[in-house]
């Protein structure tokens, strides 16, 4: 179940992918599952319109799009509408020394859809097609595409949807488990992603709720999928890479992180975020805050305090504090730690893609 993946020239180490999620894959987060043991990372979405027409010096796009070489193999993923800006787009985003492109067709988010972007083009096969085709023309890298099983359960077409992907020559694709309709509610449909890898020739990554390593085995099993891209499951835990990978290898999950580990790679975390993007990260390190130190002793007051500040060395200190009185407690350890990660957490970006 566990292997490397190749797609065209690309050969990536292993099958576990990170999916974009806005607000949440920067350079400090890719770094951490890379170093975990994901097989692939991917920026977050990245607007071909802003990147065509805002051109080189719209500094927020190039942020999203910057790639560093601590992280491993990196996807850019865009979203748009017209093949001619995505064709551009793609070319621009070669230029900044990616391994893949992923092209969004799965977004359900209203300020995209409303666009006629991410799931908005499943009603439009044809387009989905030509989109597709004007990418691969344009680049030399391997082309991923990501969709989800149709607009609503009235008009499920992945199927038909991966088959016109694959003619416009991409080298893989993924599959969300959801209509644009039921957006991250419900339960994925499995058998539904099944039903396009028998479908097609190229290779099938599966994507939804895949929260513990025992999910990520079952899937990569029973449903003959090329590999999985995990979303919500490692938002505040990276370790889920590692934990799925070592249960692959060997049969045996090393378990969910102790408190103490789980405090210090959140710092961990926003030393990285602060030194890399300054003071004004530390607003959006809140949520990773929240995810990390969901369900910890005491992780109440301390979200509180945390939450109460922007000041960076402020913030070192508190979690500083936290780390020492947990070590000096282990008895305060978190009763269930499986249940303690964000399984039910969503990102707060305007345009997340969380699976």
């Amino acid at each position: 179940m566990l292997k490397s993946v190749k797609l065209g020239s690309l050969e990536l180490p292993n099958n576990l992918w990170m999916s974009p999620l806005c607000g949440v894959t920067d350079i400090p987060f890719r770094a951490l599952v890379h170093e975990q043991g994901a097989g692939l990372v991917h920026t977050q979405m990245v607007s071909c319109s802003a990147l065509v027409r805002g051109g080189v010096n719209n500094r927020k796009t190039r942020e999203i799009m910057a790639i560093s070489p601590i992280e491993g193999p990196v996807g850019i993923q865009l979203f748009g509408a017209d093949p001619a800006e995505m064709a551009e787009s793609a070319r621009q985003a070669e230029a900044e020394g990616c391994h893949l492109l992923s092209i969004n067709f799965g977004c359900p988010v209203p300020k995209v859809v409303k666009h006629n972007g991410g799931s908005a083009l499943l009603k439009e096969p044809e387009l989905v097609q030509a989109i597709t085709a004007a990418v691969v023309g344009a680049t030399r890298l391997p082309v991923v595409p990501k969709i989800r099983l149709g607009w609503d359960s009235e008009s499920v077409n992945a199927v038909e949807v991966a088959r016109r992907i694959e003619q416009a020559g991409a080298a893989a694709l993924v599959v969300h488990g959801r209509t644009r309709a039921q957006g991250y509610g419900g339960t994925a449909d499995w058998d539904a992603i099944t039903a396009v890898k028998k479908a097609v020739g190229i290779p099938v990554i599966g994507n939804g709720d895949l929260f513990t390593p025992q999910d990520i085995r079952l899937q990569l099993g029973q449903s003959g999928v090329d590999g999985v891209m995990l979303g919500r499951g490692a938002m505040g835990n990276p370790w889920l890479f590692g934990r799925a990978l070592a249960l692959l290898q060997t049969g045996q999950d090393p378990g969910a992180p102790d408190a103490p580990a789980r405090v210090a790679m959140l710092r961990r975390h926003v030393a990285h975020a602060h030194e890399r993007r300054g003071p004004q990260v530390l607003a959006e390190m809140r949520k990773h805050a929240m995810w990390y130190l969901k369900g910890l002793p005491g992780s109440s007051e301390q979200r509180a305090r945390l939450n109460a500040t922007l000041d960076f060395q402020e913030i070192l200190g508190i979690l500083d504090g936290y780390l020492e009185w947990l070590e000096q407690h282990p008895e305060a350890e978190a009763r269930d730690r499986e249940a303690t990660f964000a399984s039910d957490a969503g990102c707060d970006g305007a345009c997340e893609e969380a699976v």
